[in-house]
């Protein structure tokens, strides 16, 4: 089998797949900020037609394609889409989120999520929720869309509002989501399964014809948890006293449940395949470091996983389709290819691409016709202004391996480079030597960009992931630096010019590295960071509403309560030696917004160099265009003015 790559790319996306800019001049920090050209795409069952949310001129729309001709198209806006969904050949599904702002809870605000069934015809798109009077608030998981008896329905979890006796208004009575389905065509729902109340959270595992297949009942505060059949039989039980439990989906093999936790002692997550008429639970996958299993997002079954490596690499468990995604990945030498989606006779492919001659690239593979269609391009980079991106392996000052990531600035000599040190969020994740937006627009203006997996980073091993755990501003904050040490000792960076940046943990560790550590950074950028490590803490706590094993987990994370202040760079605002910009969005609900207005008021009150810019209508995750670009147009100035990429280190200091 081969597949040939064409130069033919979807007429709609033309705008988007040749805006390139002269290699000598600095790309506009616009084509790195903006929302990417192409966002996400799926295919429909019979791989027909493709769905894409993506930019056409100047808008962001969901497109639908049949062929190379565009047959629907829908402006969307800042819509925050999470995810494409297929309901058979004429309707697409949007999950999508918003923040909402809540009175009378724990917390002031949550994102909430909505599905919008979209019909192609350009008939009216409707909530999978309209037409169900007495549930309200948003879906709690896609769990299913099946066809049946010729129609599509999905599969989805919805709280439901009990009826008041006296008025017969609808109120909040529980938060569990039940199950309900929807006829995707009609709109119209019914309950298949009740919660099951009592504190319990409850998740259900679906048939091919929307039969329950099993379900999973876990009480957060104890940490007991059982999957039952179909018949309500106890097939697997425990406890979890850390919360990591979850139903994953059907097994690969046939009547078969896989379901995850997270191991006590070693912190790892452990996936079992456990038969639907009971037994003993089967570990599957033990000999490979996989980040995830990859699951049909139509029938639910699992089919396939992920290699958790500096490629990423998906294999899947059927032998024919394990040998056409090999076969497709061969018609892209020198590139790493991401499989996005399928039809459902796994003929045609939506696959991704990347490399350091390509800043991703969407492409539509035929295997009938042994062809690739480009469908467009995720951002608009000449091949001669991608930052080269490569792997540093280094050792921590305590002899740990560590790897981190180099982003260099297209066109110049790796030495003595000015540099920007940008750990990564979690921290319980990782960067991979990919093209990435943000240190891509970092290095086009000169700065090498290093992104350093320090301990505690996923993707390493269970012994590396638990080695992290308490080690907030410690050891982890010690690994970002010493991969510093080593691109000086190298004489790739200028370490009399760095500074540092992050989101999330990583603004905390930016934070942190010009307020507990001294003499390191000559700026620091915090986007979203946590600045109160103790308070953060608390109110996660005070949320958990119950949820021993979400205290837990906390304290075996992060630590102690009665430490954290001595981790936390509030406490320390007296103390910081480099100007400080802080960017928040006003919408954060997972690190909130008052985290950064504390810091900010801390150092102004010390005397100390200070910014901050509110990001009005931005969440945790940057996902609007506008606010995004603001981000990082407000970083690369605030980061010129005090560590110009043009200074020599003489004159830096």
């Amino acid at each position: 089998m081969f597949v040939t790559p064409k130069a033919k790319i979807f007429g709609f996306l033309i705008l988007i797949s040749t805006l390139f800019f002269p290699a000598k001049a600095n790309p506009p920090l616009s084509i790195y900020g903006a929302l990417p050209g192409i966002e996400m795409a799926a295919l429909s069952p019979s791989g027909a037609h493709v769905a894409v949310i993506g930019v056409v001129g100047n808008e962001r729309r969901l497109v639908v394609m049949a062929g190379n001709t565009p047959i629907f198209q829908q402006t969307i806006g800042e819509l925050k889409v999470r995810q494409l969904d297929w309901g058979g050949e004429d309707r697409v599904l949007v999950t999508f989120s918003k923040t909402i702002h809540l009175a009378g809870f724990t917390t002031d605000k949550m994102e909430a999520f909505s599905v919008l069934i979209v019909p192609t015809d350009g008939s009216k798109a409707n909530g999978v929720f309209d037409r169900v009077h007495n549930v309200q608030g948003g879906v709690f998981g896609t769990k299913a869309i099946i066809q049946k008896d010729g129609r599509w329905f999905g599969y989805f979890g919805g709280v439901t509002l009990a009826t008041n006796h006296f008025d017969k208004s609808l109120v909040f009575e529980d938060g569990n989501p039940e199950l309900y389905e929807v006829n995707l065509e009609s709109g119209v729902g019914r309950r298949v399964a009740e919660r099951a109340g009592g504190g319990v959270r409850r998740d259900w595992v679906l048939g091919p014809t929307g039969e329950i297949a099993a379900s999973l009942d876990y009480n957060s505060s104890v940490g007991t948890w059982a999957v039952r059949n179909a018949t309500g039989q106890p097939i697997a039980q425990g406890t979890n006293p850390l919360g990591g439990i979850d139903l994953i989906g059907l097994g690969a093999t046939a009547n078969t449940v896989i379901v995850t936790q997270q191991d006590e002692e070693s912190a790892e997550y452990v996936y079992k395949e456990i038969a639907l008429s009971g037994g003993e639970p089967k570990p599957i996958l033990q000999e490979n470091a996989f980040s995830d299993l990859i699951v049909d997002r139509r029938s639910k079954r699992t089919v396939g996983f992920t290699l958790d490596q500096d490629f990423p690499e998906t294999h899947m468990f059927d032998p024919r389709r394990e040998k056409i995604l090999r076969a497709a990945e061969r018609a892209f030498p020198g590139l790493h290819v991401s499989l996005i989606d399928w039809s459902d006779t796994f003929d045609t492919l939506i696959v991704s691409t990347w490399g350091n001659n390509d800043a991703g690239t969407w492409w539509l593979v035929n295997l009938k016709t042994g062809q690739a269609d480009e469908i467009g391009r995720a951002y608009a980079v000449a091949s001669a202004d991608i930052g080269p991106v490569k792997v540093v392996n280094y050792k921590a000052s305590d002899g740990t391996a560590i790897a981190g990531v180099l982003t260099l600035p297209p066109g110049r000599d790796a030495r003595n480079l000015p540099v920007i040190v940008l750990p990564h969020g979690g921290p319980g994740a990782r960067d991979y030597p990919t093209f990435d937006w943000w240190p891509q627009a970092l290095a086009s203006r000169g700065y090498a960009v290093f992104q350093p997996n320090f301990r505690g980073s996923t993707g390493y091993g269970a012994a590396f992931y638990r080695a992290g755990f308490g080690q907030w501003g410690k050891k982890q904050q010690t690994d970002i630096s010493d991969g510093l040490g080593e691109l000086a000792r190298q004489d790739i960076v200028d370490p009399a010019r760095a500074c540092i940046m992050g989101g999330s943990y990583g603004g905390y560790a930016a934070l942190a590295g010009v307020t507990l550590q001294k003499g390191i950074y000559r700026c620091a950028v915090s986007v979203a960071g946590v600045s109160d490590v103790a308070m953060y803490s608390t109110a996660l706590r005070n949320n958990a509403l119950g949820d021993r094993t979400l205290v837990r987990s906390l304290t075996t994370e992060i630590g102690e309560t009665s430490d954290l202040k001595e981790i936390s760079p509030l406490h320390f605002a007296k103390q910081a030696d480099a100007p400080v910009l802080l960017i928040h969005g006003k919408d954060d609900t997972r690190v909130p917004y008052e985290q950064s207005k504390w810091i900010f008021d801390a150092l102004r009150s010390a005397g100390k160099p200070v910014e901050m810019v509110t990001l009005n209508g931005e969440d945790h995750f940057l996902s609007r265009g506008e606010t995004r670009l603001e981000m990082l147009e407000a970083a690369v100035a605030f980061i010129e003015r005090y560590n110009p990429a043009g200074l020599t280190a003489a004159s830096a200091k």
